[in-house]
This record gives structure tokens, C-alpha cells and sequence, in this order.
């Protein structure tokens, strides 16, 4: 059956060099056999970081430490037979707290800081863009729960099926099923992690009927009827080529505020963005493609069209870590990976409701609101962008500097926590954005 399934794969992608890639497995290819990765909230990490994704560092016990580009806490190395025996201290009530008070000198496990690691201010979630003043007599924070004896939620926390060994052009077929019927994947990357497993959880009640991710066959023959294969093809354009772009997205604040826009930076991340991807797959599905010729055919995937219809209430799940979109005849329309809050820097509870909605955003800098950005003590205006703090989309809500909005980094949707406000993808925010009105409700749920 594997074999079948394999074959039928190859014969509908038309290319065997996607499935040459092994299978992608959480923490398999992990090099230190004797340790694992061991995510902020003390679960296993459920990929293993690229090289380039993040850089290296010691705590005083000599542990490694891995963290990204703006300092932010990615995992950590902990020995792996005291993990899964479950020895480490706070592994057997959950507590993140007590589990990273076992090393004293390691990382703050509920805040992700890493002392003496990089300084740089984190772009992703300052919460006040330049969308004017607030109306007055704009609704307050509402503490009362739509339900006080229920979340709302009516979806199982894992997909009934746990997915079995499969390969990155599979997996990477099941997310565009998953990113089509409007539960979705986040980036399509080829990597079966938490952002999978959640949107198979939503997938039933979003379209009505079960998916079996193991049933490949099911799959391609449920994606030919949906729109097509799962990859396709692409030529670039000469607009493509030409941009604009930027040759990079300084850090400084002061610096971005003199770009004419915080556009992208190559075509391959605007490729990416487009078609819903993550920019490293999509380069390595076109080995030795130059992507800045008109002409040049590339391999892309197939995600299908934008849901449309009528959001008329959003509830916002902190521990999921994902958004759920609801109709007005109380059915889920869709369902977003998301960032949602920090414990030092917490979303709301309660319910808010959306004021007011604004495609490509610009983004006002305010020190004694924000925060502190390097030496910048001033206010400042930074020019709008699918690279700008809020990404394409900015859905403010009547909860002053807190909002859904997209990010210029959409590969770390669900796997990085945000400075309060929910942070989607840009084509997610921008799908949403499209669906609500303001007055929504928003309910955050812990």
C-alpha cells in the first residue's frame, strides 16, 4: 500500500525529485541522540530548527540554548532519558514555572528571555500602527464570557488519527487540502507539526466530515476536486522581477521609518507569501532556479482560493494557539493558526469587539506606549509593507494598542508567542480581514 500510495503521488506531481527529500518527523534529525529539544512551554519541540534559523547559545550549565535572530527563546537542550521519564522538575503537572526553576541559570522559561543573548527588538508585535485616534465612546474591554460554562469550542484538541511516516511532498499535499477547506496549515512547508495537527482537529467541523491524513489517496483524490493538484507551476513575470523591492529590512526603527515601503526583499519571499509557503521550501522544491528572470518556470503550490462569507464572531484560544472564525448561523467558516500573547505580556480575556479594519497598514512608533526600540527615544513613522510590524493587515479592536494582524515572519505563526495582540499570517489576516465588519466580537479564552 505505501508503494501504491507513493507511485500515484509521483504520477500526479510529475516530479519523483520532491519525494527525494526524507520523511519529516519531530526531532528525528536531531544530531544529539542523547538530549532533545525542549520548547518554552516545556513540550518536545515539534521540528528541528534550520541552521539558519537560529543561533546557538550557553547557559552558565553548559546547556545549549537555541534562539532566534531577535533573541527570542526557541528550546532548549535537556537530556533526553530525564525527559521522557519525567524527572524533570514541573514535567509531571505542566508547570513552566517550576520546570525552568530546575536550572536557575537557564533561560526564563515563561517569558522566552535569554540573558546576554542577541538585544535586538522583536518587529512582530507591537500593538499600536498609525490607524488614527480612537473614536470616543469606543466599547471597553468586556470581562463577561459569551458562555461562562463553555469555551465555544467544539473541537478535539488532537486530529483523531495521528499521522503516520510520510514524506515533505505528502505532507506538504495534506496542508494545501487543509489550507483549501479553510482550516489552515499556516506556511506549507512539507513538515508535519503543532499548526497541522490543529487544523486536522478543525477540519471536521469546518467542512462537515472527517479526514483520514493517512489515506493518501483520499487526499488527491478530495485536492483534484477541490482545485487541482497539489503543485503546480509558475512563470515569473517581468513584474515579478522588477518589485520593488529592499535589500534588507534594517533593525533600527529610525532606519525603516526613512524606507519609501517595507516591501519584501526577494522574489522568492514574495513567491513565497503569494502562494502561501515557506521560503526555504519553496526554494528547495527548485534546486538552481534563478528567480529573478522573466520566464523562468517554478514549481509552487496549489492553495486554492480565498473563503469568503461572514464573520459574525471571532474567539481568539491562547493555549491552542489558534483563531476560530464563525458565521452568522454559528457555523465555523475557518480557523488560523495564530500567536497570541506572552505570559509577561498576555492577551486580553474577555470579549472585545473589532473596531475598524485597514489593509497595508503604516505603523506608529511611540516610545512611552510601546517600548523602548534601541536609542530611538522619539516618535516615528514607519511606512507600510508585507515586512512592517503588522504585516498587510491591521483589524484593530476596542481594546486600545491590541489588534489581529499579519507578520513579516509567517513561518513562526504558532510557534513564537506575540507581545499581546493576535498575529496570523498575511494572506490568513487578509482573508479575515475580508470576512468581518466592525462590531464583531472577539472572545479570548485562556
Amino acid at each position: 500500500m505505501r508503494r501504491a500510495r507513493t507511485s500515484l503521488l509521483v504520477a500526479l506531481i510529475g516530479s519523483t525529485a520532491l519525494l527525494a527529500a526524507p520523511p519529516a518527523r519531530a526531532q528525528e534529525a536531531y544530531a544529539r541522540g542523547d538530549v532533545v529539544l525542549m520548547a518554552p512551554d516545556g513540550t518536545l519541540l515539534d521540528y528541528v530548527p534550520a541552521p539558519d534559523e537560529v543561533r546557538v547559545r550557553y547557559n552558565r550549565n553548559g546547556q545549549r540554548v537555541l534562539v532566534d535572530g531577535y533573541g527570542n527563546l526557541v528550546a532548549i537542550e535537556v537530556p533526553a532519558d530525564r525527559y521522557f521519564n519525567g524527572d524533570l522538575p514541573g514535567v509531571d503537572d505542566g508547570s513552566v514555572n517550576e520546570q525552568a526553576s530546575a536550572y536557575p541559570d537557564d533561560p526564563d522559561f515563561s517569558t522566552g528571555a535569554i540573558p546576554d543573548a542577541v538585544t535586538r527588538q522583536p518587529l512582530d508585535e507591537q500593538p499600536l500602527p498609525d490607524l488614527g485616534p480612537t473614536e470616543e465612546g469606543s466599547l471597553p474591554l468586556d470581562t463577561t464570557r459569551i458562555d461562562p460554562n463553555s469555551t465555544g469550542l467544539d473541537i478535539p484538541p488532537e486530529a483523531s488519527a495521528p499521522i503516520t511516516s510520510k514524506n515533505k511532498a505528502e505532507i506538504a499535499a495534506l496542508q494545501v487540502l487543509l489550507d483549501r477547506g479553510g482550516s489552515s496549515p499556516g506556511v506549507i512547508d512539507g513538515k508535519n507539526g503543532s499548526n497541522v495537527a490543529k487544523a486536522l482537529a478543525a477540519w471536521e467541523q469546518v467542512n462537515g466530515e472527517k479526514l483520514d491524513p493517512n489515506n493518501m489517496e483520499d487526499i488527491l483524490e478530495r485536492l483534484r476536486l477541490s482545485g487541482g493538484l497539489p503543485f503546480t507551476t509558475y512563470t515569473i513575470t517581468p513584474a515579478d522581477a522588477a518589485g520593488p523591492y529592499v535589500a534588507a529590512i534594517p533593525e533600527d526603527y529610525s532606519q525603516k521609518a526613512l524606507l519609501p515601503g517595507l516591501n519584501y526583499t526577494s522574489v522568492t519571499e514574495m513567491l513565497a507569501e503569494r502562494f502561501h509557503m515557506d521560503e526555504n521550501y519553496l526554494k528547495e522544491i527548485n534546486p538552481g532556479v534563478d528567480f529573478t528572470i522573466p520566464g523562468t518556470i517554478v514549481k509552487v503550490v496549489n492553495p486554492g482560493t480565498p473563503k469568503t462569507g461572514t464573520v459574525t464572531r471571532i474567539l481568539a484560544d491562547k493555549a491552542r494557539k489558534q483563531v476560530f472564525a464563525y458565521g452568522e448561523s454559528g457555523e465555523l467558516i475557518a480557523a488560523y493558526p495564530a500567536s497570541i500573547g506572552s505570559s509577561d505580556t498576555p492577551s486580553p480575556s474577555g470579549v472585545v469587539q473589532v473596531q475598524r479594519i485597514a489593509f497595508n497598514p503604516g505603523y506608529t512608533y511611540n516610545p512611552k506606549i510601546n517600548f523602548q526600540q534601541g536609542n530611538n527615544d522619539k516618535i516615528l513613522n514607519i511606512p507600510p509593507g508585507p515586512n512592517g510590524p503588522v504585516g498587510t493587515v491591521w483589524i484593530a479592536l476596542s481594546k486600545p494598542t491590541y489588534g489581529i494582524h499579519g507578520t513579516p515572519e509567517p513561518s513562526k505563526i504558532g510557534k513564537t508567542q506575540s507581545h499581546g495582540c493576535i498575529r496570523l499570517t498575511n494572506w490568513d489576516a487578509t482573508e479575515l480581514g475580508k470576512m468581518v465588519k466592525p462590531g464583531v466580537t472577539v472572545e479570548f479564552v485562556d
